[in-house]
């Protein structure tokens, strides 16, 4: 499927996906026995601030509804926001029970009523403390370590986190932050953090051959910057921070196949202006539409699309009389490769650091991997050792794989996910 555009600058170890997911399986497991240490009692601190925060905010609901409801429940949440409180639905996704009361939803009238903001807070509180905060101190080791169970997927290529599943670590928000602390390194120890910049982004510059793209990425330019310059024909510094959201969003969103409506309910503007935001995308980035239409009639055409390292993703309904069936595999077909090629190029540097620090010149060193979170790599490694692991962590995920573009990784170090500072 790729035989085209392997001499335009794609270099590429001679291995096939089979064989990469054969000897990425061993450091899983390795990763998987040596687990990370969690900061128990923090936990379990935060759990109670949690728990009492919760109290209040369901006080405060009940209040301003003036009625007394399971806040926990869809059927009573819509009674009291559209029949009691008659907040507007006009905008809002209907379910079999009548109006959605989904985060997502609830986040279109936010504005309209002041109980709409507790609510969320309400919701993604009960979901950190059910998800995380209670579960988690549960499931350590004697040792305190908490281990995950890591499975490759076989539609994607991705590596998956189950039991838990340490892939969805909270980020954002003063409470993701605080769990994040909750994962620490162990005695004399750091943790590095090294994680890939805008990876499916490269990879999808290179196999669409899309000459802005990879002029953006191969000058140093913020792409999510050039690409807000371009749909909002601006200069590069008068670009504002919301411009570079919608910009980012657009980037992420095409690469995903999002509609004018997917990408009107993602920034929650009109569906004409996300329509003349995806028009003006595909003027500028000539090569990122025709590879689009080129993947969905390749997928249409055989029944799949494959990686770089000739992972086959099948795809059977295609050809669905049912348009919305049709429509999502289209877009999945045509992320496919994209995602399976970054996938494939971070366990690609995953088996490269596990040999090395088999090597001679590591063979003394306690450094061990213990996390993989999406395209990032999480390491422990001694403090005096922290510059000489950082280095080879960069300089194997840099280039193991050589695009067409540069391949950029960010290393940062601490004692806790929740404290990484930049190297």
């Amino acid at each position: 499927m790729w035989s085209h555009i392997k001499d335009k600058g794609i270099k590429l170890p001679k291995i096939t996906a089979e064989e990469i997911d054969k000897k990425v399986g061993p450091v899983l497991r390795a990763m998987e026995k040596e687990g990370i240490l969690l900061n128990v009692s923090l936990l379990n601190d935060l759990a109670q601030k949690t728990e009492i925060r919760i109290a209040k905010l369901e006080k405060e609901i009940h209040k301003i509804a003036k009625s007394d409801f399971n806040i926990g429940s869809p059927v009573q949440m819509a009674e009291v926001l559209f029949t009691k409180l008659k907040l507007p639905t006009s905008e809002l996704k209907k379910t079999k029970t009548g109006f959605s009361t989904a985060a997502s939803e609830l986040k279109k009238i936010e504005k309209e009523h002041k109980i709409i903001k507790p609510i969320l807070e309400y919701r993604e509180l009960s979901k950190l403390l059910s998800t995380y905060l209670l579960p988690l101190p549960k499931m350590v080791d004697k040792q305190s370590r908490l281990h995950t169970t890591y499975g490759q997927d076989t539609t994607t290529g991705r590596i998956n986190s189950n039991n838990p599943n340490l892939q969805n670590i909270p980020i954002k928000g003063e409470w993701g932050e605080e769990i994040r602390k909750a994962f620490i390194a162990g005695p004399g120890n750091v943790l590095i953090s090294a994680d890939y910049s805008q990876i499916e982004l490269r990879v999808v510059a290179c196999l669409a051959g899309d000459t802005t793209m990879i002029e953006a990425f191969s000058n140093g330019i913020d792409i999510h910057t050039k690409t807000a310059a371009e749909i909002f024909n601006t200069e590069l510094d008068k670009v504002t921070k919301n411009q570079r959201r919608i910009a980012k969003t657009v980037n992420f969103g095409v690469l995903y196949g999002m509609s004018p409506y997917g990408l009107s309910q993602a920034l929650s503007i009109s569906q004409e202006d996300a329509a003349k935001y995806i028009n003006k995308y595909f003027e500028t980035h000539t090569g990122i539409k025709k590879y689009c239409e080129d993947t969905a009639l390749y997928a249409k055409k055989n029944g799949y699309v494959e990686t770089l390292f000739g992972f086959k993703r099948y795809f059977t309904n295609l050809n669905s009389p049912f348009r919305n069936v049709a429509e999502s595999e289209r877009r999945m077909a045509i992320n496919a490769p994209v995602q399976g090629t970054a996938a494939e190029i971070l366990k690609l540097a995953m088996i490269e650091l596990n040999n090395k620090l088999k090597t001679k010149n590591y063979q003394l060193s306690t450094t061990k991997m213990l996390l993989t979170i999406h395209d990032e790599i999480v390491l422990e490694v001694p403090k005096k050792e922290v510059n000489k692991i950082a280095n080879l962590v960069k300089e194997i995920m840099e280039k193991t794989v050589l695009l067409c573009v540069p391949i950029e990784v960010s290393v940062s170090t601490g004692k806790s996910l929740g404290d990484l500072t930049d190297l």
